[in-house]
């Protein structure tokens, strides 16, 4: 971890510091006013600060900070969902450290987004026993406008940057080439990738979280705050209800750290166990409601109507991925498209019969259908693109 490493390197040489300086100061009495720390920034400029007007010198807790302005964050779509695991070769199971969430610009416009967050929403699994229904069959928190947000979060500290027609890659556990040891599972030893990787936070299950490969640069690193128990975040292996958010006017550390927003559902012990935080509606981008394929008869919605007013099927285990439906008329009607969209696709059922991902790599625009509901809007992949 060695950008953990130079963090605390850096720290302890600003505490040497700040202790001599105010060693010195202590020791010389009237004359320590006379003792300066000099601070040269990297624009050149510099700063002088008398050292008994110092209380304390530290690091922020999160190095990288937004410096760009928000552009249509609201056209950052989940084009992809891969969550279940593939099979190990040798017949003895599944490897289900293999998970990934793509996310996509669906518009002709550079996007900016600051901030943004993941999470999914309560409980884990979506055929698990839901007490969050009232008696008319109605979930209970759609009515106040919040989404509970399960575990704990994970969030990008800055400005992530998706060009038109691009998408993002974010590994969400085993930032590493898995094809060395399962060949049906993903390598994610790509610069261009991003992983959830803060041990600190207290997600620090190396099984889980490996140390990501060398060329996956630590400013791709997401940050978490974990306010459930546990020592990996817990999307789920079948039928998550996951989602993205961008918290307004407040950090997204400090609002889930923060216990006024602590939730739990009706009749269960208000623990770690069960811990949420409330998600409001309005900062609510996208989200995906994953039911379980093997389970058809017991599964039920948490995501609220206007997140996602459907549900797609997964079956896991198998190395399958949700994958969004092309929108065929918009996807068609753009002129530079012309001569480069591949049909015949063969990995899934989507009605447009357009293979994106090879229409892609000719060079297409592809317009994804963003109807918020997964059950037009997504289909079954039989492998994780990142796969082709």
């Amino acid at each position: 971890m060695p950008k953990c490493r130079n963090i605390e390197k850096k720290k302890n040489i600003m505490k040497r510091l700040f202790i001599t300086f105010a060693l010195i100061a202590t020791g010389i009495g009237a004359r320590a006013q006379g003792w300066k720390m000099i601070i040269e920034k990297t624009d050149g400029t510099r700063q002088e600060l008398l050292t008994s007007d110092i209380a304390d010198v530290r690091f922020a807790e999160d190095a990288v900070q937004p410096t760009l302005e928000d552009k249509n964050v609201d056209q950052i779509i989940i084009k992809e969902v891969y969550n279940g695991g593939c099979p190990k070769d040798d017949g003895s199971g599944y490897f289900q450290m293999d998970k990934c969430i793509v996310l996509y610009n669906n518009c002709p416009q550079q996007i900016v987004a600051n901030n943004l967050c993941f999470a999914f929403c309560t409980p884990y699994n979506s055929n698990s026993k839901n007490e969050n229904y009232t008696a008319d069959g109605e979930l209970i928190y759609e009515g106040e406008g919040f989404l509970p947000a399960r575990n704990g979060i994970w969030y990008y500290p800055g400005s992530l940057v998706i060009e038109p027609f691009s998408q993002v890659v974010v590994n969400v556990c085993g930032a590493i080439d898995n094809t060395l040891t399962y060949s049906q599972s993903v390598n994610y030893a790509n610069a261009d990738y991003y992983c959830m990787y803060d041990p600190e936070s207290g997600y620090s299950q190396t099984s889980y979280y490996p140390a990501p490969s060398d060329v996956i640069p630590t400013s791709h690193y997401l940050k978490a705050v974990k306010f459930g128990q546990g020592t990996a975040w817990p999307l789920s292996v079948t039928s998550p209800a996951l989602f993205i958010y961008q918290p307004q006017g407040v950090s997204p550390r400090e609002h889930a750290a923060n216990a006024d927003n602590l939730w739990y559902s009706p009749g269960v012990a208000q623990t770690p166990v069960y811990a949420c935080i409330k998600v409001p509606a309005e900062w609510i981008i996208d989200g995906v409601e994953v039911y379980n394929a093997a389970k058809k008869e017991d599964n039920v919605k948490r995501l609220t109507a206007d997140i996602d007013v459907g549900y797609a099927y997964l079956t896991n285990q198998l190395g399958h991925s949700l994958y969004r439906n092309v929108d065929q008329e918009e996807t068609e009607a753009r002129p530079e498209n012309k001569g480069l969209i591949v049909y015949g696709y063969t990995l899934g059922d989507d009605p447009s019969d357009i293979d994106a991902e090879a229409s892609m790599k000719r060079g297409a625009h592809i317009i994804y259908q963003d109807w918020n509901n997964s059950s037009i809007d997504f289909h079954e992949r039989q492998k994780c693109s990142l796969r082709d």
